[in-house]
């Protein structure tokens, strides 16, 4: 755009050049003055051609200029070329001065560049399966430094630096090393696809000359019979986890519950033992206020004012009022039955004596 600019400034110039020399014949002013061999024009009086030489020479000046600078943009470099030769070094970016038609300079472009293959690329997995890729773009760069050697070595650089020969068979390397559910993973596969496309180049131009960026693999398919079986592993692999999943709650509500039960179990125990406890202790302290003068009267509380019909002992009845109770508590050392049974016993042989 540069060189354009100052080509059109030499351009005027010439053409003001040739305007003031026609102006001068076209209105008649122009006179001629042999002087020896000089041409004088004059115009007024005043004499024309230095100024139409000046204008002249500032025209032709700057159109050579324009073309013995080239400026290379951001992302770009140069490589200079003179009479058909290659110069090893790269140029920057940036204004750069050649020689006008002696030399040259080609710009080289060093931005990612993205490559694009429609066509489809079959290969195989490592279990034999048939598998088809397609939809794949490959981002690459050219090394700066190494613009010089692209443009010398190799032919049509721009269309032909990465060949779709060489990526189709980078990516079957890639995929015979790869199970079927990985070569359709783009996680997995991209990346081993870029290495194996990188280890090519380095191998065609050397290394870090071209670097790859990113590998694109947008569809990978397999036959249609393996898909069915593909499709019908999935959605075993579904139904497992899903049982997998039931049975897991299941065993987690299963545990709950028991969990539950025990909490529930331990609290009634726990009541049980409280409320034992509390009667024991209940039990404990009405055993210790009881004595003979409270169940006397708990007795008389309770008693009708009926005397029993049917008495035994003879301390029955002292017990049943409470009387004597201290002294029938204690042991007797004099036997009282004995005597009963001698007087029973005269009395029985009495009669037999008598008959």
């Amino acid at each position: 755009m540069l060189n354009a600019i100052v080509a059109g400034i030499g351009v005027i110039f010439i053409i003001a050049a040739i305007a003031v020399g026609m102006r001068a014949k076209v209105a008649g002013l122009v006179s001629k003055k042999k002087d020896g061999d000089d041409n004088i024009i004059e115009v007024g009086g005043k004499s024309m051609k230095p100024a139409v030489i000046t204008l002249a020479t500032i025209g032709v000046l700057t159109m050579i200029f324009s073309l013995s600078f080239t400026v290379i943009p951001t992302g770009y470099t140069g490589v200079r070329v003179t009479f058909g030769q290659v110069e090893k070094d790269t140029l920057p970016h940036g204004f750069n001065f050649h020689l006008p038609v002696i030399q040259q300079i080609v710009m080289v472009n060093n931005k990612q560049q993205d490559i694009k293959f429609d066509g489809a690329i079959t290969s195989e997995t490592s279990e034999r399966n048939e598998v088809t890729f397609q939809g794949i773009t490959v981002t690459y760069q050219i090394n700066p430094e190494k613009s010089a050697w692209i443009y010398a070595n190799v032919t049509n650089y721009e269309d032909g630096l990465v060949k779709e020969s060489l990526v189709a068979s980078a990516i079957k390397t890639s995929s015979k090393t790869l199970s079927p559910i990985d070569c359709t993973n783009r996680s997995i596969l991209e990346p081993i696809a870029k290495d194996n496309i990188q280890k090519s180049l380095d191998e065609k131009y050397g290394q870090q000359v071209v670097y790859v960026n990113k590998v694109v693999i947008s569809d990978a398919k397999f036959d249609q019979e393996y898909d069915e079986k593909i499709a019908k592993k999935q959605q075993a692999q579904i139904d497992y986890e899903t049982q997998q999943i039931e049975n897991k709650k299941n065993i987690e509500k299963a545990s709950a519950d028991a969990e539950v039960r025990k909490t529930q179990a331990q609290a009634e125990a726990n009541a049980k033992l409280i409320a034992a406890e509390a009667e024991a202790e209940a039990n404990r302290k009405l055993s210790e206020s009881i004595d003979s003068n409270v169940l006397r009267n708990k007795y008389y509380e309770n008693w009708n004012g009926q005397l029993p019909s049917t008495i035994v002992g003879d301390e029955a009845a002292q017990i049943m009022l409470g009387i004597g109770t201290d002294a029938a508590a204690q042991p007797t050392t004099q036997p009282t039955t004995q005597p009963k049974t001698t007087e029973s016993t005269e009395t029985t042989e009495t009669p037999a004596e008598t008959e």
